[in-house]
């Protein structure tokens, strides 16, 4: 599969929680975003796939495990790499982890399960050729 990719991001008031804590819930906007830019890195944004293959991805099953809080005005890292493939189902696996003085600090797993659907029938496809040959 493709090397993993990592998209940055910055922990903002808007995040936190009255403890200055990520609410737990904001996790999924981070994983969420990564995995958008990762599909604009490989060239598909997701209005071009909308609009050439006619389908949409959605979350068929979320696992998550929680490791140590992230905190306002923390610089983060969140990556996505392909974990396995199904015909019109894919598994990514996403980690949010805190650079702490050079070493990697995971914070936050995931497993999301994506199903690809028709955006006009909401059943099954295929996923796209452009996803199923990375390797």
């Amino acid at each position: 599969m493709k090397q993993e990719f990592t998209w940055p991001v910055r922990v903002y008031y808007e995040d936190t929680d009255a403890g200055g804590v990520v609410y737990h819930a904001n996790y999924l906007r981070f994983m969420e975003r990564a995995r958008s830019e990762w599909l604009r890195d490989l060239g598909w944004p997701i209005d071009k796939i909308v609009a050439h293959e006619k389908c949409l991805f959605v979350v068929r099953s979320l696992e998550m495990k929680f490791r140590r809080p992230a905190r306002l005005g923390d610089a983060l890292a969140v990556s996505t790499n392909i974990h396995s493939m199904k015909k019109a189902s894919m598994r990514l696996a996403q980690k949010v982890s805190r650079d702490n003085d050079g070493a990697d600090e995971l914070l936050v797993e995931a497993v999301v399960e994506l199903a690809l659907v028709s955006s006009e029938t909401f059943q099954p496809v295929r996923l796209p050729q452009f996803l199923t040959s990375i390797k």
